[in-house]
């Protein structure tokens, strides 16, 4: 052995010395984290706890205001018939049900600041059927089916098509009352009451017929134009053509219809 190695060999080694052993057991150096290092780990822990906490809370909130339940949210209800609403409702995108109504005990409300429209389409997307509610009251576009129309208590009930035709009809008879105003039927063009099995009655105390025009009579003797007035008769005779239309003769003892039938032929 030379003088370096034994040298070499009778220093300590402090590897040995650490790896001495106490009270039978081996014992090694430990190792961690320590320092900037270790304060670092703790503070992430820390932040990353708070924000759990928190999240926790916002969705416990939010559960909570939202009113979440195993049957659905809010006043939102899924139930085995479809889903039901309770409270004020808003929608604003299309909405696409099969049916709505409203509880037994209480009505269904549509409300708009501007009009309410509902659309009937085919199979095909053609609109066959539309119903608008505005400032202008209800507006149909097409034939509208129903077994009572009325106004509200002290409110003027009218029905009007300013382009097309409006027609009544009903299977078993029309029936239009008002029990305490006055009924009103003007039109631009015909006005036409017609009965197919049964009659038309008039049921009141008084009974005008205004703008009747008057009979005319042609005079064989000085061969008088039709249109011939009686401008001195007060009292006349209601004649009728076989068209229906309605026209003035002289009252006198007998009939005068036949002696001014001649407004018929120029009507």
């Amino acid at each position: 052995m030379t003088q370096e190695q034994y040298i070499l060999a009778a220093q300590p080694n402090p590897l040995h010395q650490r790896a001495a052993s106490v009270c039978g057991a081996q014992v090694y150096p430990a190792v961690g984290i320590y320092g900037w290092r270790k304060r670092c780990l703790y503070f992430f822990i820390l932040l990353l706890l708070v924000t759990m906490i928190v999240n926790l809370a916002l969705t416990i909130w939010i559960l909570k205001v939202m009113n979440f339940t195993p049957d659905g949210m809010g006043n939102l209800r899924v139930t085995k018939e479809g889903v039901r609403l309770e409270g004020v409702s808003e929608f604003l995108l299309p909405l696409y049900v099969k049916e709505i109504q409203s509880r037994r005990d209480s009505p269904l409300i549509l409300q708009s600041d501007r009009n309410v429209t509902v659309n009937a389409r085919n199979d095909q997307g053609q609109l066959t059927g539309q119903l608008t509610v505005g400032n202008e009251g209800v507006v149909f576009s097409h034939s509208v089916e129903t077994s009572h129309v009325r106004a509200e208590p002290f409110q003027d009930l009218k029905l009007e098509s300013p382009t097309r035709t409006l027609t009544l009809e009903a299977p078993r008879g029309v029936e239009v009352n008002a029990g305490v105003g006055d009924f009103t039927a003007s039109c631009r063009k015909d006005l036409i009451l017609q009965s197919s099995e049964g009659e038309i009655f008039l049921d009141a105390n008084t009974i005008r017929l205004g703008n009747i025009p008057l009979g005319s009579a042609v005079d064989p003797l000085e061969g008088a134009p039709p249109g011939t007035t009686y401008t001195k008769q007060t009292v006349f005779e209601l004649c009728a053509c076989a068209n229906g239309k309605l026209y003035l003769s002289p009252a006198e003892k007998g009939s005068t219809c036949q002696t001014t039938s001649n407004f018929c032929l120029w009507s």
